[in-house]
């Protein structure tokens, strides 16, 4: 790995090495990565082949290992400014390691399946960029990954070696963050932009895989594939096939027997074993005598006696001086905004502001006279500053939470500059509108010229430093929210005495600061204790730093500073920007302050600086790095060494032992180290311990990390307004093994993550906000971006914009990586480098990511300095509105806390004890419907045939039949008579030109209305069996008339009887180029009937013959046909009459397809049994007109109606928002009884709910809406009716339910699930729940499949293929033990029974039966059951854009179809909220998520999901989704 990098750098390239070596090289590479190689061992090796070439320092042997001190430019990336959270550094070392893991990774070969996207997703076509497999690019380099020419550091070279040859790739000006400009690169890398060699990269390339699409897309076995669908989640099966990590043993019970495993203590995991720390105690804080009493007598003190000494200089952003602030001017200004705050805001009667009250200071980073003035003002005045940042937008999302920081401090005055207050948002009347948020706030202006001069007898009330609070200062939380941290006037005092003290600052000092000075080392160094020490401050604005990096590098010579606190980036900067500066002198620097030293990611910024500016006079003991927090000041400064002293600490610790929580110092070489600097010792007067990160506030053993903590005068003393916070978290009580506090007064919480190491030196390793617990092990945000950073950092990150954050999904913590990829880059760019991300941070921190997501650049939301605002990310990231262009998750990798599949056992066999109805216990899941009672006059009839012949006679005129058009007026009618006429007329018909005999099979192709019923008792009359089709679909001839073809040919029709109309159609050119003329059977065209009646009307000989055919296409994509008899014919009608209650008297509106199953029944025969008039609504002409349906019920005063789903969500979505004007238009639907939903599914509660939540207002009775059920075995099993108790609803446990169990619970319970009763038993039905393998009957409260007996089951299934086992299990079952005699019909259906506390008609308690869901859709996951629309509810809740879901299983595989209402942008959003769901809610993972448009899902006439011809036309590439995530 390290070897390629020497060729790589310009060192490499002087020796200009010939391809020889570089053979011998990677060959000698290739051998000692075989074995496990041993750190020395690969050091001797590396330094043998490479000592040769290397320049070699005087008194440095060539193969021994440099300290930790990376050279300074080898890879200095371009990184964003400051900002909550946005100190990042690069390490070199740290970029070695990372490349060294994903060498390792390359052994096992990846094969990621790269997302599909839809072309209108792709920002630039990935096509332009690809690469054939042979070939490489130019300037791309993919073997980097593998050890390759790539991005790779160079090794540390000895310090001090010439630096003209390292110039650093496309380094300019550190990154603009504001967003003003956008030029990336300046004119500092002009001319010496630096190519790669091109002899370098051959070797490496023969060796490294290929890693373009060419590598991406080759199977588990190395094969190439094509992308199409099959073939890709072929490769996600053989990726996922790999084994995870090593299996976790314990699990723990989550409230109930679904188990979830639990991160167990590995045995062998590092653990403390040091002794008990001891709290470290800093120097006294020795007193002197001239110090002041308090910063408001400094001030007095300064301005009075030397009032033209320099206070501090600004500077313009070309670097010239542009005000000097002196003492004096300091004195008489503060004073002036002190009296006008006092005095000239409100009335003298009622001031606005009084001692004590809070204000906001609000002002620019380029304005630190007008702060300081402003600050001391409010000090003088006795009024607490509250310095916040000024709002950019009123939207702003950082400065609404500032806001409510302002509102809780009651703030009602914002102190601002005259050019701030010019440029802040203003409404079109000029005035400043209120910031969302903030409270109403008055601005005051406090230019000197704005103001009155306080009258001569005016003065100041100068204190001591007392308890009173001096200022506020904002802190932003892990959550984005802020909280404001209270400093004491006597802790401000106490704070600038400890700094004096550490830093030997004495008076007339100058100092350089670039950091903010409204807030923390800023503001500690630059605004408060140099005020108590008379020093002069030169601060350098951000803009200046923008133009000229090396800026305060320049100040610091020019005016001989003595001191300068600069963050790391500030260096970095300098470093990148520094082109030998002859005139470059800093030994006048006693000391650099390091603001952000703690960081540990800051240390090769320091390294790198001291190894260019050493030359420069800078000395090594200047540089101080120091650690800070809101809440405790100060916590820890290195102090100026003398010089000669011993060098300051370094550990190089293990990220292994530090995840555990334990310090271990790294001897061999591993890749995983986190290299940390001493933050020097603990403060002068202040105590400082460790402690334990949860649980008790326990000190930590001296080998164990801890929160650091701080006792002093000098730090915070609260959250403002939150006592209960302060108590909680601001402050803690450290105690002892023994369980006594250590002392009696509170530590304040730093908020650092560290330890004190040997000689008092603190070390911090990271902050408590990047902290992630993720599987039991912590882990730092921080950290993490580093890793990912090293990955390629220049060539794909948009200026190092990452976002590294935790969300916590299925009881744990995972890890999101969030980026801004480069607006130039492909997407095979940003697929390979998610894919080495990802490889990196398992190799360094073995921790798995759970989702990496990438955002166009610029798109993070940012905080007022320009850096990620990480909180708010986090919130878009969880709405789904972070909108990335790129997603990768992999839980496959990181959930290994899943239940455990589970173990099937065994059931009640026939070993069981069964006593009476009762078994093992419980009592038999079995129920019926009433008797079907005494025999009425029509009842005596054995065939509709006879039926309708007698009512023809009985009472001809009575009108059967009504069919209504879209607008709600009647198109035509058929009484008795009239039905009995024509149909005789088709009977001689069918005799005449069809030549048919009794029992040919004749299909029936008409469209919903009286066409159908009269053709249907032709064919009764003509003793032949019709089969009713559903017409092909004029607009979409192509997939609809190949099925109705497959009906007439599986039903063995011998003719088809259809309109004129229809007829037509088939003959067309449409038509024809999908089926062939000629293979149709006789087509009868119906619509010009003979004048004469057949001789003789047919009577069937055997009740028992068929009387017609139901086929029906199931869920499943499964084309059914069942057999009717003309027992089980009228049987069914009686059945429905009686449960019904239908008279010749009544009404009944029927609003379904009148194809199959009860729809059928009940468009076409029932009237004809019961004489009740249907009214007939052809569901299509609700697509016209979706009132047209209610409307006829409320017209003809309806008692009962019947619709199917479709219809019910039509009305639903559609006639949302009318439901007034329907009302006005007299709409009543208070006269419904039943309005019954006809389906073969579980009821659609929310839907039934909705809809009569709806039309109550319409009168609709909610207890009306009920469903029923029905199936292939017996079309109608439930139906409500008229009489017996309402439908009732049970909640039960969906994690029951995946075990075949049912467990009531409470509504609103977590993890419930409402269903609803099917409607009540049909009279002459019996139900049994039996255990679908062991054919056993089951318990009451039990999940099994639903199996029935009655008079009108059908006969059994009627296929070309006559298979009789199938035919013979389903229709003619037996249970296995118990009642052994009745023979069963199979619904295929699960449910339960369960006995209410109602009664129903005949007085006994009433049984409710519960479907679940059809056994053929159930999808068998890790040994669970899961019913599909279970996880697709789930779905549908996640977002907003999504409206429809189905979900499939392949190759054990949970496949998501999503449709997205909203733009092509959300759909990449939807992709991780669908796998957090599906994971919380059930737990499963979702192998892939397909986002397709709207309308994509099929659905049947039933309103139901055809999913398996969903997962057809996915496998077959047909669905054109707009994106396919695969799941790692």
């Amino acid at each position: 790995m390290l070897f390629y990098e020497c060729l790589n750098s310009p060192a490499g390239r002087k020796l200009n090495v010939s391809l020889s070596l570089s053979l011998s090289l990677s060959l000698s590479l290739s051998l000692c990565l075989v074995g496990d190689i041993t750190q020395k061992g690969y050091e001797k090796k590396r330094s043998k082949l490479i000592g040769a070439y290397l320049p070699q320092a005087p008194g440095n042997p060539p193969c021994m290992r440099m300290p930790v001190t990376p050279s300074s430019s080898s890879r200095y990336h371009r990184r964003r400014s400051s900002g909550s959270r946005d100190e990042r550094y690069r390490s070199d070392v740290h970029t070695e390691a990372v490349q060294a893991a994903l060498a390792k990774h390359k052994e096992r070969k990846m094969a990621v399946p790269m997302p599909s996207k839809r072309r209108s997703l792709v920002v630039q076509t990935s096509m332009d960029a690809y690469t054939p497999p042979g070939e490489q690019r130019a300037g791309s380099a993919p073997a980097a990954v593998c050890g390759g020419v790539g991005e790779l550091t160079r090794p540390s070279l000895p310090p001090r070696s010439p630096l003209s040859a390292h110039i650093p790739e496309n380094h300019s000006a550190p990154p603009d963050v504001t967003g003003y400009t956008n030029n990336t690169s300046s004119g500092a890398t002009d001319g010496i932009q630096v190519e790669r060699p091109q002899g370098a990269g051959t070797a490496a390339q023969r060796q490294a895989p290929k890693y373009g699409n060419a590598e991406l897309m080759e199977t588990g076995d190395g094969v190439p594939v094509s992308s199409r669908v099959s073939a890709k989640i072929q490769q996600l099966v053989n990726t996922l096939k790999r084994p995870k990590r090593p299996p976790l043993r314990e699990f723990f019970v989550d409230d109930f027997e679904e188990l979830l495993e639990v991160q167990q203590p590995d045995p062998n995991q590092p653990k403390a074993e040091g002794a008990q720390m001891v709290a470290m105690r800093g120097e006294q804080l020795g007193v002197v005598t001239n110090w002041p009493p308090s910063l408001e007598a400094a001030l007095q003190r300064w301005g009075t006696i030397s009032p033209k000494a320099p206070c501090l200089t600004t500077m313009d952003t070309n670097g010239k001086p542009l005000y000097v602030l002196t003492y004096g001017k300091l004195w008489s200004r503060s004073m002036k905004v002190a009296y006008n705050l006092l005095h000239k805001l409100g009335t003298k009667q009622e001031p606005l502001v009084r001692p004590g009250d809070r204000v906001a200071l609000v002002f620019p980073n380029n304005d630190p006279a007008a702060f300081m003035t402003a600050f001391y003002g409010c000090l003088l005045a006795e009024v607490v500053p509250v310095p916040i940042e000024v709002p950019l937008t009123r939207k702003d999302a950082g400065s609404q939470q500032i806001g409510f920081l302002l509102g809780s401090c009651g703030v009602t005055v914002a102190l601002t500059s005259d050019a701030c207050h010019k440029g802040l948002p203003k409404s079109p009347t000029g005035e400043i509108p209120q910031f969302k948020g903030w409270p109403k706030v008055l601005w005051f202006v406090t230019e000197s010229k704005h103001l009155s001069k306080p009258p001569r007898d005016w003065f100041p009330h100068i204190k001591d430093a007392n308890q009173d609070t001096a200022y506020i200062e904002y802190k932003t939380c892990k959550d984005g929210s802020v909280l404001g941290v209270t400093v004491m006037r006597i802790a401000m005092l106490t704070h600038c005495q400890a700094l004096t003290q550490s830093c030997s600052y004495t008076e007339a000092e100058t100092i350089v600061n670039v950091l903010d000075f409204k807030k923390d080392v800023g503001l500690w160094h630059g605004i408060l204790t140099s005020v108590m020490n008379m020093m002069h401050v030169i601060s350098i604005p951000y803009a200046l730093m923008k133009v000229n990096p090396l800026s305060w590098i320049q100040k610091v010579c020019q005016y001989k500073a003595k001191v300068a606190c600069v963050k790391s980036r500030d260096m970095h900067w300098a470093l990148v920007a520094h082109r030998d500066q002859r005139d470059v002198n800093l030994s006048s620097l006693r000391m650099l302050v390091v603001a952000d030293g703690a960081n540990p990611w800051s240390i090769s910024s320091c390294d790198a600086f001291l190894n260019v500016f050493q030359s420069k006079g800078l000395k090594p003991e200047v540089i101080c790095p120091c650690a800070s927090s809101p809440e405790a000041l100060t916590v820890a400064i290195r102090r100026p060494a003398e010089e000669g002293s011993a060098p300051p600490g370094r550990g190089v610790l293990s990220m292994q032992g530090l995840s555990h929580g334990v310090i271990r110092v790294d001897s061999e070489e591993k890749l995983s180290v986190l290299t940390l600097q001493d933050v020097g010792t603990v403060m002068p007067g202040a105590m400082m311990c460790v402690v334990r990160l949860d649980g008790v506030p326990l000190l930590c053993k001296t080998d164990e990390i801890g929160e650091l903590c701080v006792c002093s005068v000098a730090t915070g003393t609260s959250y403002y307004g939150l006592t209960g916070m302060t108590k909680n978290t601001f402050e803690v009580f450290p105690m002892s093994t023994g369980g006594a506090p250590i002392s009696e007064f509170p530590f304040t919480r730093t908020g650092l993550l560290g330890f004190i190491g040997p000689g008092g030196l603190a070390f911090v390793a990271g902050k408590m906000d990047g902290l992630m617990l993720v599987g039991g092990r912590r882990h730092n945000a921080d950290d993490i971006v580093a890793t990912a950073l090293a990955v390629e950092p220049m060539k794909f990150v948009y200026r190092g914009r990452i976002a590294v954050f935790s969300i916590t999904v299925l009881h744990d913590e995972r890890i999101v990586v969030v980026a801004e990829q480069r607006p130039d880059s492909t997407e095979e760019d940003s697929f390979q480098w998610m894919s080495r991300v990802l490889q990196a941070i398992d190799g360094i921190h073995q921790v798995g990511v759970y989702c990496l997501a990438l955002v166009p650049s610029n798109t993070l939301p940012k905080t007022p300095l320009g850096g990620i605002h990480l909180s708010e990310t986090k919130q878009l990231f969880l709405e789904g509105a972070l909108h990335p262009c790129n997603v990768l998750m992999c839980p496959h990798t990181c959930v290994t806390n899943l239940p455990k599949p589970r173990q099937k056992q065994p059931e009640i066999g026939p070993a069981s004890v069964m006593v009476g109805n009762l078994v093992s216990g419980k009592r038999i899941a079995q129920a019926s419907g009433r008797d079907l009672g005494q025999i009425e006059d029509n009842d005596q009839f054995l065939f509709l045939s006879e039926v309708l012949q007698w009512r023809a006679q009985t009472t001809p005129d009575h009108v059967l039949y009504t069919l209504l058009n879209s607008r709600g007026t009647i198109a035509s009618s058929l009484t008795c008579l009239q039905l009995h006429k024509r149909a005789e007329k088709i009977a001689a018909m069918l005799a005449e030109r069809g030549h048919l005999q009794d029992g040919d099979h004749v299909a029936l192709v008409y469209p919903p209305g009286i066409d159908l019923i009269v053709a249907f008792y032709g064919c009764l009359y003509a003793g032949c069996v019709p089969i009713t089709v559903r017409p092909p679909h004029p607009q979409n001839i192509a997939t609809t008339l190949p099925t109705v073809k497959m009906i007439v040919e599986v039903s063995r029709s011998v003719c088809v009887m259809t309109t004129q109309l229809i007829c037509k159609l088939l003959r067309s050119k449409e038509a024809s180029a999908a089926v062939d003329v000629r293979t149709w059977p006789p087509v009868l065209d119906t619509d010009d009937l003979p004048k004469k009646k057949p001789p003789l009307l047919y009577k069937p000989s055997n009740p028992d013959t068929l009387a017609y055919l139901d086929f029906s296409v199931s869920t499943t994509g499964m084309l059914a046909g069942v057999k009717m008899s003309h027992t089980a014919t009228s049987a069914f009608c009686r059945s429905i009459k009686l449960q019904c209650e239908l008279y010749p008297s009544r009404e009944v509106a029927i609003c379904l397809d009148p194809y199959c199953g009860l729809g059928f029944v009940l468009w076409c025969l029932c009237s004809v049994y019961s004489g009740h008039q249907s009214i007939l609504i052809p569901p299509a002409e609700l697509e016209v007109n979706p009132a047209l349906w209610l409307l006829a019920v409320s017209q003809y005063k309806v008692r009962d109606t019947f619709c199917s789903y479709s219809v019910m969500e039509l009305c639903t979505k559609g006639l949302g928002l009318q439901t007034d004007s329907l009302k006005s238009r007299g709409l009543d639907l208070s006269r419904v009884r039943t309005c019954v939903v006809v389906a073969e599914e579980r009821p659609r509660i929310a839907l039934t709910q909705s809809f009569s939540k709806l039309f109550k207002d319409l009168g609709l009775h909610p207890r009306a809406v009920s469903t029923s059920f029905g199936c292939r075995v017996n079309l109608a099993i439930c139906l409500q009716g008229t009489s017996g108790p309402d439908p009732t609803t049970v909640f039960v446990d969906m994690r029951a339910l995946r075990h075949d169990r049912v467990r009531l619970v409470e509504r609103g319970s977590p993890h419930s699930l409402p269903l609803m009763e099917s409607g009540k038993i049909l009279p002459g039905v019996r139900i049994i729940i039996a255990n679908p393998e062991t054919k056993g009957p089951m318990g009451e409260s039990h999940l099994g499949e639903i199996w029935v007996h009655s008079g009108h089951n059908a006969s059994g299934y009627f296929t070309v293929y006559g298979d009789e086992a199938l035919q013979s299990d389903h229709f003619s079952s037996r249970l296995s033990f118990g009642d052994t005699q009745t023979v069963w019909a199979r619904t295929g259906y699960l449910g339960f029974l369960r006995r209410t506390e109602l009664t129903d008609a005949s007085g006994e308690r009433h049984d409710a039966l519960y479907v679940v869901g059809a056994l053929d859709e159930a999808m068998e996951l890790r040994g669970m059951r899961y019913h599909p629309i279970d996880i697709e509810t789930s779905v549908i809740r996640t977002h907003k854009s999504i409206t429809e879901c189905a979900v499939f299983t392949w190759t054990n595989l949970l496949v998501v179809v999503v449709e997205l209402d909203g733009s092509e942008q959300e759909a990449l959003d939807l992709v991780p909220l669908v796998t957090n769901v599906v994971l919380e809610e059930h737990y499963l993972i979702v192998g892939v998520v397909v986002v397709v448009d709207i309308g994509v899902i099929p659905i049947n006439s039933r309103g139901e999901k055809q999913r398996m011809h969903l997962r057809d036309g996915f496998l077959a590439d047909q669905l054109d989704p707009i994106y396919v995530a695969y799941n790692m």
